[in-house]
């Protein structure tokens, strides 16, 4: 992960920020490719950011995109929303990680852990007990990395998804 903390930037979105909306519309289109159209959160995605103590945090990196100049010096304008992660402090008990999607082009490469672990501080801060999240027991590489990080398995949610689609329920005590 080292090498992605030096290649990517971990942001909270500001939805004042002059860029907020170009980063809205790139994880929207992010949020279609991804997740099957009933589990996207794509058309309500503006509804879900206005929800009281709800946080998108995203991972920005360099543009694959060849550009003129230096590359270390890229502006916000060349750089590309490769992950996101959205989280919801219900209580001081409970937060719930909602979303945490990587492009398919960028995955293995540290992004989801970096989200994740950003996600998980951001709930510390906020001095919340416990985070929990669902995810697809067949998406293995989603369960592996949310075990390394400290999650465990508290149930299984039969018809989560769909009538035959369960959900590993999973959380981690801060």
């Amino acid at each position: 992960m080292a090498a992605v903390a030096t290649a990517a930037r971990i942001l909270e979105l500001d939805p004042a920020h002059p860029r907020a909306g170009r980063v809205i519309d790139d994880i929207v289109r992010m949020e279609k490719r991804i997740f099957p159209k009933h589990e996207s959160l794509a058309r309500t995605f503006h509804d879900e950011l206005k929800r009281r103590n709800t946080a998108l945090i995203y991972s920005a990196a360099a543009a694959t995109i060849p550009t003129t100049g230096d590359a270390a010096a890229a502006s916000d304008e060349e750089e590309e929303v490769v992950g996101y992660a959205m989280y919801t402090c219900a209580t001081s008990l409970c937060a719930s990680i909602t979303k945490l999607a990587v492009k398919e082009s960028r995955r293995r490469q540290g992004h989801g852990e970096a989200l994740l672990m950003a996600a998980v501080e951001g709930c510390r801060r906020r001095r919340v007990q416990r985070v929990s999240l669902h995810v697809d027991p067949a998406r293995a590489a989603a369960v592996a990395l949310y075990r390394k990080a400290g999650f465990q398995v508290d149930a299984t949610v039969v018809g989560y998804y769909a009538p035959r689609r369960d959900a590993y329920r999973m959380y981690m005590d801060l």
